[in-house]
């Protein structure tokens, strides 16, 4: 079954390639090696010696996390004052060490904003009587919402998120959305940098914009108006950012009413409406479970209705098509999922009936109902696919694609009485296209396709999907993309991505930033380790908790395979991860340091032991079964103690190293790299420089705007670039 993005990951926009290979300085200045090098900052060890399950450890370092961090983290003016001065000394080496790069920077920049091309015309979505679009004008960071009468007329805006985001050094917009009767339209903007969101509803005929009275609203997945329009189901966030009570409020301001309470820590929730509007959907769910509530339409004040009680082992997702619930689960062993039927009336599993049985090898990752039509999006063999079935009955139709890595994704707002499925369709070389499928008719045209900028054209450009072969005789699925052409000597320098957690598979999509690397003559790749499900639900469990250690010897192993296929060489390689993907890049350069000719880790998660036996941590708790519980199971913990990026630093020659980190990140914090970077410079036999960037405005994520995301991949690339200069 299809994996809820706990953490929001993935590589930026994306688009185009051109010409000159890494050895060449086109552009403004040089990535050359730096002249007399400032000393890095050196903090001192206080060594602090913890006990626990019999075992005894000493952390060097732990007096880098600041003690008032909940507060300091929302206000940095209370951030203790040696640990601000270390963060300052940190970026101030970092910038000095990277000065000769600016340039790039600059012009890496530059590039990947007239990639991105102008945007072209909007393309409009018909609901009812208005067709909704979006678009960012020439220049601007955040895009405008807007509608227009259905067939023609007037623009009538509805959110300017570029006005709402002046004077703020951070905004960022989690969720926009019109109200079922068109209304009313909301929106959940963050303007800290933490994930903390405040809910905004204006009311489309007055113009009166009417808000949540802080900033406390979780804004992935947790603010949807009822079927009725009338309210809006809105999820607040606790002390420690854990998504907890679910509360109703007008949509035209008043009083929030709490609908629903989740006590459990260890569980998130989320809300939404099922496709046919019958039903409010409150989703609680963990790395081990589901459990689903009902609001009918008919009652948006009634009391939820509970489908199925949770029970570890049992995940399941509900939609409604045809007068009948459709569960898509994992039940009976059923792991890549299977369909089943129920009544309204008699939702429990006791009453579940199959109606599509589980195909091993076959994942299907999510149901779409329409009036007529119910759509299938599936994974098979690492890529995805698409299945249409009639609700009169009648022959299942498939629809597929032919390049040979690609990603594929149902438009977010669809017609439900329509006949008519939107599709985005992209591929590495291939730039956004959005697809109309009649889904009676069985044919499809084109809608819209993202513009490039001047002089692309996807036929400059391969893909490529290679098997690597890991130790044990898995095949790691690797997707590649070069210029045509590329001669496979072994001289190109590569850029090697994965995350690799929590059953989020790395899709195969369009990327500026990639392309604009691509363009100066390097190879971009995607190891799709074992933590990912890019081979159904069984390859996530392969690389999850006592197997993590296959997603390390997985993207050494795809390294090793591009080298020895001529993409590149030994010591060529730049690694890149984030998030939970900064694990894997703090296991992978303590186990083959000299593979690597650097590696780029954003907000990486490098002190799992110490991280994991906080039960404080907000998300500690619900990710105990993802990587095992330190503080009550030995096993974990030794197997943790083994594989933890900051308790393996050892001696040995590491590569360049850059590591980046948000000061309010309450999902990665900032301590983390700090120690990790500091234990690295410790025991390092090598001169490689190890950089540390603290963004002391942001969170887990930088800000949303275009420029802020293409001026952070300019710094990575630069870094690239001279990090392969060094040797």
């Amino acid at each position: 079954m299809r994996r809820r993005r706990f953490l929001a990951t993935s590589l930026a926009m994306g688009l185009l390639p051109l010409a000159g290979r890494a050895g060449t300085r086109d552009g403004t200045g040089g990535a050359g090696a730096p002249g007399a090098a400032p000393p890095p900052p050196r903090p001192p060890k206080r060594p602090k010696r913890i006990v626990q399950l019999g075992r005894t450890r000493i952390d060097d370092y732990a007096w880098l996390r600041d003690p008032n961090w909940a507060k300091a983290s929302r206000d940095t003016s209370l951030l203790d004052p040696e640990i601000r001065s270390h963060l300052d000394a940190e970026n101030a080496y970092a910038d000095a060490m990277l000065a000769p790069t600016r340039p790039r920077q600059d012009f890496l920049a530059a590039r990947m904003l007239a990639l991105a091309g102008t945007g072209g015309a909007p393309l409009a979505v018909a609901d009812g009587p208005w067709e909704y679009y979006q678009y960012v004008r020439p220049g601007q960071d955040h895009p405008v919402h807007a509608r227009r009468p259905r067939g023609g007329g007037p623009e009538q805006v509805l959110l300017d998120a570029q006005e709402r985001s002046r004077g703020h050094a951070y905004f960022r917009l989690a969720e926009a959305a019109h109200s079922p009767d068109h209304r009313f339209f909301l929106w959940a903007e963050d303007l800290e940098g933490g994930d903390r969101h405040r809910v905004c509803v204006r009311d489309l005929g007055t113009g009166q914009v009417t808000a949540t009275p802080n900033a406390d609203a979780y804004g992935y997945r947790g603010v949807v108006f009822s079927p009725c329009s009338q309210y809006v189901f809105w999820i607040w966030r606790d002390l420690l950012s854990r998504p907890m009570r679910l509360y109703r409020r007008p949509s035209r301001g008043g009083a929030d009413v709490l609908v629903y309470e989740e006590r459990d820590p260890a569980l998130f929730m989320a809300v939404g409406r099922t496709a046919s509007g019958n039903y409010v959907v409150i989703h609680t769910h963990g790395p081990d479970l589901d459990e689903v509530r009902l609001v009918p339409a008919a009652d948006p004040t009634g009391a939820p209705l509970l489908v199925e009680p949770r029970r570890p082992g049992l995940h399941y997702q509900v939609e409604d098509w045809g007068g009948e619930l459709v569960i898509l689960t994992d039940a009976d062993g059923a792991l890549d999922g299977k369909l089943m039927r129920a009544s309204p009336d008699r939702p429990g599993r006791a009453h579940w009936r199959e109606w599509l049985p589980h195909r091993p090898g076959r994942q299907i990752l999510e149901i779409r109902p329409f009036k007529d039509h119910l759509v299938r999006l599936e994974r098979v063999d690492a890529r995805p696919t698409l299945a249409i079935t009639p609700r009169g009955g009648g022959a299942e139709s498939q629809v597929a694609f032919e390049e040979a890595a690609y990603a594929l994704s149902l438009g977010p707002v669809q017609e439900h009485d329509g006949s008519v499925l939107r599709l985005v369709y992209q591929s590495p070389r291939t730039p956004r296209q959005w697809l109309d499928v009649d889904m009676a008719a069985g044919s499809r045209r084109l809608a819209r396709a993202e513009p490039a900028g001047p002089g692309f054209s996807p036929d400059g450009y391969e893909v490529r999907r290679l098997d690597a072969p890991a130790a044990d005789g898995a095949l790691v699925p690797v997707t590649v993309l070069m210029r045509k052409g590329t001669r496979l000597d072994g001289k190109n320098p590569l850029l090697l991505y994965a995350y690799g957690s929590y059953g989020i598979s790395s899709e195969a999509e369009f990327s500026v930033p990639a392309l604009a690397l691509v363009e100066q003559g390097w190879v971009f790749a995607i190891a799709h380790v074992r933590g990912g499900s890019e081979r159904g639900r069984a390859w996530f469990l392969e690389g999850r908790r006592l197997r993590k250690g296959n997603s390390y010897t997985d993207f050494i192993a795809a390294a090793e395979h591009l080298a020895g296929q001529g993409y590149t060489a030994r010591g060529r390689v730049v690694a890149y991860g984030l998030s939970a993907g900064g694990l894997l890049m703090g296991g992978v350069a303590n186990l083959a340091p000299t593979l690597w000719g650097g590696v780029i880790a954003q907000v990486p998660f490098v002190d799992m032991l110490n991280t994991m036996s906080d039960a404080d941590h907000p998300l500690v708790p619900a990710f105990r079964p993802d990587w095992g519980d330190p503080l009550s199971d030995p096993e974990a913990y030794d197997y943790i103690a083994s594989i933890s990026p900051y308790e393996n630093v050892r001696p040995q020659p590491y590569p360049p190293i850059l590591a980046t980190a948000g000061i309010r990140d309450d999902r990665v914090s900032y301590w983390e790299a700090a120690k990790w970077v500091a234990a690295l410079r410790e025991k390092t036999t090598g001169k490689a420089p190890v950089l540390f960037r603290v963004d002391m405005a942001a969170g887990h994520q930088s800000a949303a705007g275009l420029s802020d995301q293409f001026n952070q991949m300019a710094l990575f690339w630069a870094f690239a670039e001279w990090s392969l200069a060094q040797a």
